[in-house]
C-alpha cells in the first residue's frame, strides 16, 4: 500500500483533478486507479483547455468538427469532451459497481456562462446527463442561488451532481438544504433515493491566499482548514442526526464534502497541507497532479479532520475578531471563482470556434 492508498482506511476517497485523452489512452489513468487507489475524476474548463490545446489526440476530431458550420463552438467542445467523460466513467465503472455506487464518479461542468441562469443550468445539466448516459457521471454546477435551486430540482430527478465553488458555511448549509429537499420530494413521490449521489465541493487554498495578508501571523494558513473542520462538524450533525434519518433508512446517501483547490499556493506552507490536515470519513479530496505526486512521495495519512474541532472554532472566532466577515469573504471568493471559470471557458471556446 503506497502513501495515497493509506488514506482510504480512514474513509476518505482521493479523486484526480485532471482529465485528457492522453491520460486515458496512455494507460496512466488506469495506473492511477490501480496503484494509487484513485476513486474519481473531476474536470473543469481550465483542465480541458490545457488538454485540447496540448494533446495531439484531439486535433483530427477538432478539425473535422470545424468543418461543420452548423455547430457552435460550445457544441464542438462538448463533442470533444463527452467521449472523454464516457471513457473515464467506463474505466471507473468497476469501482462504482463494487462499492454499490459510493465510488467511481467522473464530473463534467456545465457552461460557467449559466451560473446565474437557473433554467439554462437545468437544461444543460439534463442534456449532458443524457448524452453521457453513464450511472457514474456527475454534472458539476456552481453553488450560486440559481445553481442551488437547479441542484435541488436535479436531485429530485435523480441526476448526480457535484455542486462547486463553495467557500463559506452558509453556502454549504444552503446546498445541504437543497439536497435534502430534493431527496425528500423524490421519496414522497415514491421514487428510489438510493441511486442518487452528490458531493459539495468546498474550496480551500483560495481562502488562505485571500485572507493571509489581512490576518495576524498566528492565524495565517489556518482559516481554510478551520472552516473545513467546522463544515465537517455540521455535516455530521445533519447527515447522522434525526433530520436525515428517514432518508437514510430509505437508502439515501449523505452529501459528502469534497475538498477542492487543495494545491498549496503559498510556498511557505507544506505542499500537502490541504491533504494531511483534512483526512476523515465520508469525505473526498480532489487533487491536482502535483499534489498527488507530493503526497505519494512524502505525505502522512492519519485521522485529522475531526480532531480539535474546538480549536477550529477558536480560529474562526479570532478571524472574526480581526475584522474578517467570513460569509462575505465566501461570496467574494465565489464571484472570483466564477470569473476564473468563465474566463477559462471563453479561452476554451476560442480553440473550438
Amino acid at each position: 500500500m503506497n502513501r495515497l492508498q493509506s488514506i482510504r482506511p480512514f474513509g476518505q476517497r482521493i479523486w484526480l483533478d485532471n482529465l485528457s485523452r492522453e491520460l486515458i489512452a496512455s494507460g496512466e489513468l488506469s495506473r492511477l486507479l490501480q496503484d494509487d487507489g484513485i476513486a474519481g475524476v473531476t474536470s473543469n474548463p481550465a483542465i480541458f483547455y490545457k488538454a485540447i490545446s496540448t494533446d495531439a489526440r484531439y486535433q483530427d476530431d477538432l478539425a473535422r468538427l470545424k468543418q461543420d458550420a452548423g455547430l457552435s463552438a460550445e457544441q464542438r467542445y462538448e463533442a470533444l469532451v463527452v467521449p472523454d467523460i464516457q471513457a473515464a466513467c467506463d474505466l471507473l465503472l468497476p469501482q462504482y459497481q463494487a462499492t454499490g455506487g459510493d465510488d467511481g464518479y467522473v464530473s463534467l461542468e456545465v457552461s460557467p456562462a449559466l451560473s446565474r441562469d437557473e433554467a439554462g443550468t437545468l437544461a444543460a445539466a439534463r442534456r449532458l446527463w443524457a448524452e453521457i448516459a453513464r450511472p457514474n457521471a456527475m454534472i458539476k454546477i456552481p453553488a450560486t442561488p440559481e445553481g442551488i435551486r437547479a441542484f435541488q430540482a436535479l436531485t429530485r430527478e435523480g441526476v448526480n451532481v457535484n455542486i462547486t465553488l463553495l467557500f463559506s458555511l452558509p453556502q454549504v448549509e444552503a446546498v445541504w438544504d437543497a439536497y435534502i429537499a430534493g431527496l425528500s420530494a423524490r421519496l414522497a413521490a415514491g421514487e428510489a433515493v438510493s441511486g442518487v449521489k452528490a458531493v459539495a465541493s468546498f474550496f480551500l487554498s483560495r481562502v488562505d491566499s485571500l485572507l493571509d495578508p489581512q490576518l495576524p501571523a498566528p492565524l495565517q494558513g489556518k482559516v481554510a482548514i478551520a472552516l473545513s473542520k467546522a463544515a465537517y462538524a455540521r455535516y455530521q450533525a445533519r447527515f447522522h442526526g434525526g433530520e436525515f434519518a428517514a432518508l437514510k433508512a430509505a437508502g439515501a446517501r449523505p452529501q459528502f464534502l469534497l475538498w477542492a483547490s487543495t494545491g498549496t499556493k503559498n510556498a511557505a506552507y507544506s505542499d500537502v497541507l490541504y491533504v494531511e490536515s483534512l483526512i476523515g470519513d465520508e469525505t473526498v479530496n480532489t487533487v491536482p497532479d502535483g499534489t498527488l505526486a507530493a503526497f505519494r512521495d512524502h505525505g502522512t495519512a492519519a485521522l485529522t479532520l475531526p480532531m480539535d474541532a474546538e480549536g477550529a472554532l477558536r480560529v474562526l472566532a479570532d478571524a472574526a475578531a480581526s475584522g474578517i466577515d467570513l460569509p462575505a469573504v465566501g461570496e467574494k471568493l465565489q464571484q472570483d471563482g466564477l470569473k476564473l471559470f468563465d474566463d477559462a471557458f471563453e479561452q476554451l471556446l476560442k480553440l473550438t470556434a
